[in-house]
């Protein structure tokens, strides 16, 4: 059994962790706090994994502690900067770390699909993405619709794909990739129906990554894709 440290517990995703984790055998939490929380440390020293959805800020102060009692950390927060996500990396050289756009396996396998749709259509299609998320979510385009151009262009090479944002309601998150040419479109959508599929992802990701060396894992490996 591994014991996790969940980071935002109050929040709609660290709620849902800790929830998950009651149905889990092979996880106990044994630490939980907001952001808020005036001394995270002795939580996360007492963790084998910390699990981090909060803000870039907290996610960086986190990090640090992480690093200093040498802790895994698995970390979906969203709308680092490039700074932020250098010091993620940084740290990465001497702690594991899942860092990942997105926690959903199915995601995971949108993003593999696209990268080999796109390898396969070439140029001779104009790819664009909508995604669409709640009201509450601060960062547009998504980390999981910038994950998706960078895919896209790594495959095609430097071209352009534009990204519609919808931010309304309560949508969980829903992204779609069109492939479009003058003969016909090709369009590969996921739809989230709830955060659990995100909340099981990052406990699956932490017990993967209790163990594992120093370095900057993302969930393909996780998910050995």
């Amino acid at each position: 059994m591994i014991k996790i440290c969940v980071s935002g517990s109050s929040g709609k995703m660290g709620s849902r962790i800790i929830a998950l984790s009651k149905d889990d055998k092979a996880i106990h939490v044994c630490g939980e706090f907001d952001v808020v929380e005036e001394n995270p440390e002795a939580f996360i020293e007492a963790a084998d994994c910390l699990i981090e959805f909060t803000t870039p800020q907290a996610t960086v102060e986190h990090l640090a502690l992480c690093e200093k009692h040498k802790k895994p950390m698995v970390i979906g927060t969203t709308g680092l900067s490039e700074a932020e996500s250098a010091k993620v990396e940084a740290a990465s050289k001497k702690i594991s770390v899942v860092f990942s756009p997105n926690m959903s396996a199915g995601v995971n396998l949108l993003f593999k699909i696209t990268h080999d749709a796109a390898k396969v259509l070439g140029r001779e299609y104009n790819v664009s993405i909508v995604e669409a998320h709640h009201e509450h979510k601060k960062d547009a385009p998504s980390g999981t619709a910038k994950e998706l151009v960078r895919i896209i262009k790594e495959a095609e090479g430097n071209v352009e794909v534009p990204v519609e944002s919808v931010r309304e309601g309560e949508i969980v998150g829903e992204h779609t990739v069109t492939f479009e040419s003058s003969v016909d479109v090709i369009e590969i959508t996921h739809s989230a129906k709830t955060r659990d599929i995100f909340a099981k992802g990052a406990l699956q990701a932490a017990k993967w990554l209790v163990g594992k060396k120093p370095g900057l894992y993302t969930m393909k490996d996780v998910l050995g894709l």
